[in-house]
Formats: C-alpha cells, structure tokens, sequence
C-alpha cells in the first residue's frame, strides 16, 4: 500500500461502521476501524431490522445468527388504546419479494457483537478502540486521520475514510458539514419492563404504535422486555415526566396492576428529522446517523445506515479495484433522496399520524387505514414501503 496505512479509514463501531468493515473483508480491502468507546456500548437504541437489512446479512452469514437472539413479528399495527380498534399491517404480503417476509425485534447491540466478533478474525481489517477522532486532513491522494489514544496523538493515512460516527458525528463536524432540517419539540421517554403487555391486551402484536385518550405511546416486544414510548401528559415538564412516579401512573394506564411495574431503565430523547446536503466532501463519506437522522417512528433509521454502508462499500470496491471515484458522487445520488423522501418523510408521517389528538380525526384515519389494508394490493404496497424494499429498488434505479 505505500503510504497508506490502510484503504480505508471507518470512524465509528457501531452497526452501521461495523458492517462496512466486514464487507471490505470480504472484498480483501484493507480497513482501520476507529471507535472511541472503550468497549463497544450495550445501550437501548434500535432495535428494528426490516426485510431487506436481513437479506443483506444473510450474505455474511449473519442473518440466522441475529434472528436466533431475537423475536420475530410478522405483523405490526396501529391501534385506539381506548376502543381496541386497530389496523394490523401483515408482513407475510412480502413472501416472493424477499427471504425474510418479517421483522425482526432484536437490539442493536446484538448485531454489533456479531460484526466483532466476525471481524476479530479479520485477515484485512483491525479495529481499534478508545481512538477518538480530533483532525482530519486530505489532498488529491491521500487522507490523514489524527485520533488521540492512550493520551497521545497519533496518526493515519488512507485513500477513504467512511464517517459512521452516528448522530453527533465528529468527523461531520471537522468537515465542516451541517445537517439540514428540524428537531421535534416532544421529547420521548424510554421505558423498558418485563412486564408481558400481549397477556393482557388482546390482538396485541410485537410492535404497536398506540392512541390513548389525549396522548399516544408505543409498546415494542423484545425477546426479554417490552419498550414502552412514552410523552409527557399536558403541561407536564421533563423532569417531571422522567420521575418514577410519573412514569409508573403511564403504565397503569395502559395497564392497571395491583403492584407496581418493575421498570428497568428510563431514558428520554429528542427526535430530530435532518440530513446533510451533501454525503461526500473530497475522500471523506458520511453513511448512516452521520449523514441523516429521523424520527425512530417505524424503525428505518438504522435499517437505512446498513443499507449506506452496502451501497458505498460496493461502490470503494469497485474503485479500489480502478473505476473512477465520481461513483463516490453516485453513492449520494443514491442514498440521499431514499433518506429524504423514504426514511425521514416516512418517519415524519408517521410520527404526525401518533400525535393526532383529535378524536373524530383519528376515526376518519383509522377508517382509512383499514380501507386501504382489506384490499390486497394497497396493503402490499404500504409494506413494500414500510419495509423499506420500495427504496431500495428505487436506489437502485439511479444511475
């Protein structure tokens, strides 16, 4: 290689960095993964994988190994809390358009730990932990990475460098990047229990996007727990509604119990729909949370940074291999308009569906929704949408 330390340079491990590392493994390019987490975080964050990300780890092998630590779901709806009326979305519409005609509900954590532990027998990439990315600079040649470890600066130079460094991406903003859009004024509230919600509610699916009088929250099931979205009630402040109290009065109301709900951690964030202009400036690509962010609203957010990753990592492979680099430039024509017009428009409808409080509105778009899913070819549209195949093919389709 010259110069270079490595081809390429992937600053951030979670599953979006990750995935773009195995697959230039499996293209035998060169790779230095940069993360500056000690150890690689067991957090709540996704926890969604959709049709088309399953088919896509299914060529590393990878697919079976997750939906094997996972729950499948088969079907999702949107429901009245208040009436039990619901639409139940069925995903088994899928069956010939893809191996996996489900969702999976699985943590992202899960998948991270597979990539690592893949990627620990890495002949061509080598992950370093604890580097935390503090300058980047580059030319017609080359790009150089400065990270500091250990107390000390060091350096790396590379041809690449795909910036998967998530929300708060800090080679976004070395770059110099500014995410376009908004931020939602309502701040979610993560809550996790054990407690078995589809015992008590009937008709229940592993995934449940509810209205309640005046209000809205959402019940997600995980092989161990269920997530339990959950809003401040009227003018009730943050702190306010992150007291245990507050949060315990929400799940009585979803569920009245004789006992207290044992819940296991409570964590609150803003929602934002943003993206950058631009996915590419010189030899420095954003892919995933660091190029776009949306609204967690259907799931799409994460499912879209490993579908960047593949688009971008076919795309350094073929121009490792001598195609011109303007197929960097494709990789944006690609990518964003799916992340504009598929993930963050989608995410946003979505999100403006569940925080529709008018009660004869909700009527009217419930009828709708039902309308539209008894006929067999408007439901199959919608999951062909919603389970992000549409866009896919429509990336595809630009050239």
């Amino acid at each position: 290689m010259g110069q270079f330390d490595a081809q390429v340079v992937i600053v951030g491990a979670g599953p979006v960095g990750l995935t773009a590392a195995l697959r230039l493994e499996g293209f035998g390019i060169s790779a230095l993964v940069l993360e500056q987490e000690q150890v690689l975080p067991e957090d709540l964050r996704a926890s969604t994988f959709h049709p088309p990300t399953l088919d896509m780890l299914a060529q590393y092998d990878v697919a079976d190994e997750l939906i094997a630590q996972g729950l499948r779901c088969d079907h999702w709806q949107i429901r009245n809390h208040d009436t039990g009326e619901r639409a139940v979305f069925d995903l088994s519409y899928l069956k010939g358009e893809t191996d996996h005609p489900f969702r999976l509900q699985c943590e992202q954590f899960r998948l991270c730990r597979i990539l690592e532990a893949r990627l620990a027998k890495a002949r061509h990439v080598e992950t370093r932990m604890g580097a935390k990315v503090v300058r980047i600079e580059q030319d017609e040649a080359s790009v150089r990475v400065f990270y500091e470890s250990n107390g000390t600066e060091q350096v790396v130079t590379a041809r690449y460098v795909i910036a998967a460094d998530g929300a708060r991406s800090t080679v976004r903003g070395l770059m110099g990047w500014e995410l376009e859009g908004k931020t939602y004024p309502e701040t979610t509230i993560l809550a996790i229990t054990p407690f078995a919600f589809d015992e008590h509610l009937e008709g229940l699916s592993n995934v449940n996007y509810c209205w309640t009088d005046g209000g809205t929250f959402s019940l997600l099931k995980l092989k161990e727990f269920w997530r339990c979205s959950l809003y401040p009630r009227g003018d009730e402040t943050i702190e306010d509604a992150l007291d245990p109290a507050s949060i315990e009065t929400k799940l009585q109301g979803i569920v009245p119990r004789d006992v207290p709900y044992d819940v296991l951690e409570i964590r609150p964030y803003r929602v934002h729909m943003r993206i950058a202009p631009d996915y590419r400036k010189g030899r420095v690509i954003l892919a995933g949370d660091a190029a776009h962010i949306n609204s967690p609203s259907g799931g799409m957010g994460m499912n879209g940074g490993v579908h960047d990753a593949f688009n971008l990592t076919d795309k350094l492979n073929r121009i490792l291999n001598g195609a011109d680099d303007s197929l960097l430039d494709l990789y944006t024509r690609q990518r964003r308009p799916v992340a504009e017009q598929e993930i963050l428009a989608q995410a946003d409808r979505n999100r403006g569906r569940m925080q529709e409080r008018d009660a004869e509105r909700r009527k009217v778009m419930m009828a709708e929704m039902q309308a539209m899913l008894a006929d067999p070819v408007q439901h199959k549209a919608y999951v062909m949408r919603s389970s992000m195949i549409d866009g896919l093919r429509k990336a595809d389709a630009i050239l």
